[in-house]
C-alpha cells in the first residue's frame, strides 16, 4: 500500500483531535474530488514499518483522540489487507481509549461484512456527489454521505448515525 501523507493534528476529519493517514488508491473518481492526486495507487510513498512507527508516535500523544483513515480510499481493494492490519494493531494498543474513523466511497451495505469493520468506530460512507455538496455539513462533503456509528449499527442491524 502507498500513502500520500500523514496529518498529525486535524480538527475536521472526525471528532476531536485526529491523526490522519492519507492512503493512495481510489477507483471511485468522484467529480470534483478534493484529493484527485490520491487516486493513483502507485502515487505517494510506500507505507513501511518506519512510517507506521511515525504514525503511532503521533497517535501516542495524549492530545490525540484517534486515527482517521482517508485518501484515496482506505477500502480500495489493494489497501484492505494493510489497513485492516493497521486497525487491528491500533485497537490492540489503544482499545477503547482512542477511536478509528474511516472515510470510504463504498456504501455501508457493501462493506459491512469486511473483517475491518470490527475495528472501526465511525464510518463515513458514500461517494462525494458534487451536486449534493453542502459546506455546512460536519465531517462530510455531500448530503448523500452518512456518518455511521459502526458499533451500534453492527449491534442493531440498522444504520445508526454517529452523534458527538
Amino acid at each position: 500500500m502507498n500513502y500520500i501523507g500523514i496529518t498529525s493534528s486535524s480538527f475536521v476529519n472526525g471528532s476531536g483531535v485526529r491523526t490522519v493517514l492519507w492512503v493512495a488508491g481510489c477507483s471511485h473518481h468522484c467529480e470534483n474530488c478534493q484529493n484527485q492526486f490520491s487516486w493513483n495507487p502507485e502515487g505517494g510513498s510506500e507505507f513501511t514499518e518506519i512510517v507506521e512507527k511515525e504514525l503511532f508516535g503521533y497517535l501516542d500523544r495524549n492530545l490525540c483522540d484517534g486515527l482517521t483513515l482517508s485518501g484515496g480510499d482506505p477500502l480500495y481493494l489493494y489497501n484492505r489487507p494493510i489497513v485492516t492490519r493497521l486497525c487491528k494493531r491500533f485497537k490492540y494498543r489503544y482499545a477503547d481509549r482512542k477511536t478509528i474513523w474511516l472515510y470510504t466511497g463504498y456504501l455501508w451495505e457493501n462493506v459491512k461484512d469486511l473483517s475491518i469493520m470490527q475495528y472501526i468506530d465511525v464510518l463515513v460512507d458514500g461517494q462525494y456527489k458534487d451536486e449534493l455538496h453542502n459546506p455546512r455539513l460536519e465531517w462530510r462533503g455531500s448530503e448523500n454521505q452518512r456518518v455511521i456509528d459502526v458499533k451500534k449499527t453492527l449491534a442493531s442491524n440498522e444504520i445508526v448515525k454517529f452523534v458527538k
